[in-house]
């Protein structure tokens, strides 16, 4: 195994409460394990980071630098009622190393955190580089030895990931991500859908005495302006490395459509079995949405995974009888992904189920996105320095973003999981009624906020230093 170590400049941090220092291993340099890194060593534990670039490359990134953007240039909006914006002000309650490098490579964007992405992968690497208790190791990692966090992204390499599933279980890291629409269900007209399974089978999850499913009856005439849609609808090209083969059973719906009129019918818009209790008879098409969270706010479209641009995806999926002022609380994509199934195979603070010393931080759990990733690696970086401290790990409570996130990938159905990016949908739902959704969305951060401030304080964090200079 090749590597080459760089050695690091000094900044003198505070240690830990039990003072710290041994050593553990952070694999990958990117948001999150910069971040965890970062987090480590300010809690005085030395660390070394393995980023295998330069030495091993992958088809998406350019330099070697850390914590690399090789997608678009911003982390998204800033603002308390964007669930984006409200994970980042949480981070910041944390210390944030990402989002201090990002506020230093801004670029006008409005409310969004735009950054120069040069300049921002500059600003990380060198503030790892300064850090004394960090050692920069270049090199490919095949095997997992314990203290360490794993936060080598989508694009983990093969022996690393033949050795995570040894590690953890042969199901339990995934290759290929194809991703359906999820919606929220304040947003679906009831008075179109339908409560209702197949012949009226129900499944052991189902959340309703009706029926496990919500369904969408479309007459021909609505099925065959959706097809037209869907067919002539703009498609996603990304990086190469986002160019996967289609399986049969992840088929893009767009695809499947042009594969003849009836194809859908056929297939996820089956709509036998599901006779429409207002009318009596079985529909012409049907969409089913099946329930994502326990509370059921978050809503799955069945079979909808999809390579259709954003626009497209709201344009087409908002023809649906009982869609039409859907909110998107994730969007629909295929791409080639690594990621494991967190919640059959990780504990609540994301570590091996046997190994509380063995973290997953990053893309690689299941989270979506920059600012979801570095949110993980954070969290990670500071449980492994309690756990070695002494202390037990900690998770937010479930009405922070942070934590529903973690929530989420501990108690999502191991079945059905697939990666999650930060929602409004994912929190606790508020013991108050609010209409006006803008409104609604700021006591959400409110609540947010100020759990996180109380959890931040009870488990001491930060500590005392690192609270003065946050």
């Amino acid at each position: 195994m090749h590597q080459v170590r760089e050695r690091v400049g000094r900044r003198a941090h505070p240690r830990s409460r039990g003072g710290v220092t041994q050593g553990v291993t952070v694999v990958g340099g990117g948001l999150a394990g910069s971040e965890a890194a970062w987090q480590l060593a300010s809690r005085g534990i030395q660390v070394s980071l393995h980023e295998m670039r330069p030495i091993a490359t992958t088809p998406a990134h350019k330099t070697d630098g850390l914590a690399e953007l090789v997608c678009s240039n911003t982390f998204k909006s800033t603002e308390l009622t964007n669930a984006h914006g409200l994970l980042k002000a949480e981070m910041r309650l944390l210390g944030s190393l990402i989002l201090e490098a990002a506020d230093g490579a801004r670029i006008p964007a409005g409310s969004a955190l735009a950054v120069d992405r040069d300049a921002f992968s500059r600003g990380v690497t060198e503030c790892i580089s300064a850090e004394r208790r960090i050692t920069v190791v270049r090199g490919e990692v095949t095997a997992i030895a314990s203290p360490a966090i794993i936060a080598t992204g989508p694009l983990t390499s093969d022996k690393l990931a033949e050795a995570i599933r040894a590690r953890l279980g042969v199901g339990a890291l995934a290759f290929y991500d194809a991703i359906a629409p999820i919606v929220a269900r304040d947003s679906i007209d009831d008075s179109i859908v339908f409560r209702g399974s197949r012949y009226g089978k129900e499944t052991m999850e189902a959340a309703h005495e009706d029926g496990a499913y919500l369904n969408c009856p479309l007459s021909r005439e609505q099925y065959d302006a959706f097809l037209d849609a869907l067919i002539s609808a703009d498609q996603y090209h990304g990086h190469e490395f986002d160019e996967v083969p289609y399986f049969e059973g992840c088929m893009p719906v767009e695809v499947m459509a042009q594969r003849g009129r009836d194809t859908l019918r056929f297939g996820p818009l089956k709509p036998v079995g599901l006779r429409d209790p207002r009318t009596g008879r079985d529909a012409y098409a049907v969409v089913q949405l099946r329930q994502e969270d326990r509370a059921g706010r978050m809503w799955n479209l069945v079979g909808f995974q999809t390579r259709l641009r954003i626009p497209e995806q709201l344009r087409v999926v908002r023809m649906i009888p009982g869609l039409e002022q859907a909110e998107f609380l994730r969007y629909g994509s295929i791409h080639r992904n690594s990621y494991l199934n967190s919640p059959a195979c990780l504990s609540a603070h994301l570590s091996a189920r046997d190994d509380p010393t063995i973290l997953f931080a990053g893309q690689i759990t299941g989270v979506e996105g920059y600012t979801e990733s570095s949110a993980t690696g954070l969290l990670a970086g500071i449980n492994l320095a309690r756990i070695l401290s002494g202390d037990e790990p900690v998770v937010p409570p479930p009405t922070t973003m942070l934590g529903a996130l973690y929530r989420y990938m501990n108690e999502a159905d191991p079945k059905h999981f697939q990666p999650m990016n930060a929602n409004f949908g994912l929190l606790d739902d508020l013991s108050e009624k609010i209409r006006d959704k803008k409104r609604k969305r700021e006591v959400f951060a409110e609540r947010a906020l100020a759990d996180m401030r109380s959890w931040v304080g009870a488990n001491a964090i930060l500590g005392p230093a690192l609270a003065r200079a946050t």
